[in-house]
């Protein structure tokens, strides 16, 4: 597991050995930047379920201006402050910088909090384990948060034999692209028009 480009590229990523992490594989990744492009550039990114960090620290690589990396399990939390480190992206071993902030809750909780804080982002990462049923809870949380810049996109990645809907509130399924096993199915806010 590596950061497939950017300032970054090259740098291998520490996977959690003995744990059920299902970590985003570099090809899927690599097809993810690959649709999105140079629009992660300067991008508010949130990463939901971010296990090692890889889709959040590939993001930073490529010049996203900020990253809010939410993970709730301790163990995954270490290993993701790890793979910052490995990156040179924390500073004296603090829990964030003037780039990035690691939260440590459930999904659902950063959704409350972040939007207390008055957080907007313009691209978000959602990757739940795919035998957990989060998907709907969490698009549909997110549609109503208030998170969302007007053209924010938001990314799911499921078992390709999970199907998404087409609307969760607000935000309406643009297109599903699959790459092996995996989906990757893109969303936006409908248009207010």
């Amino acid at each position: 597991m590596r950061v497939i480009g950017g300032r970054l590229r090259g740098t291998r990523l520490q996977p959690l050995k003995g744990q059920a992490l299902r970590p985003t594989l570099d090809r899927v990744r690599e097809s993810l930047f690959n649709i999105v492009g140079a629009g992660i550039e300067g991008a508010r990114v949130l990463d939901l379920f971010a296990g090692t960090g890889a889709v959040g620290i590939e993001a930073l690589s490529r010049g996203a201006s900020r990253v809010a990396f939410v993970e709730a399990n301790a163990r995954v939390r270490d290993l993701l402050h790890g793979n910052l480190e490995k990156c040179r992206l924390t500073f004296s071993g603090t829990e964030g910088s003037s780039n990035w902030t690691l939260l440590p809750v459930t999904a659902r909780q950063a959704l409350d909090r972040l939007q207390n804080q008055g957080e907007v982002f313009d691209w978000v990462y959602v990757d739940p384990p795919f035998d957990a049923d989060l998907y709907t809870e969490t698009l549909t949380g997110l549609a109503a948060s208030g998170l969302l810049a007007e053209r924010a996109e938001v990314v799911a990645e499921h078992f390709h034999k999970t199907a998404l809907a087409e609307n969760y509130g607000k935000l309406k399924k643009l297109q599903t692209r699959r790459t092996g096993d995996t989906c990757l199915s893109f969303f936006m806010l409908e248009s207010l028009e």
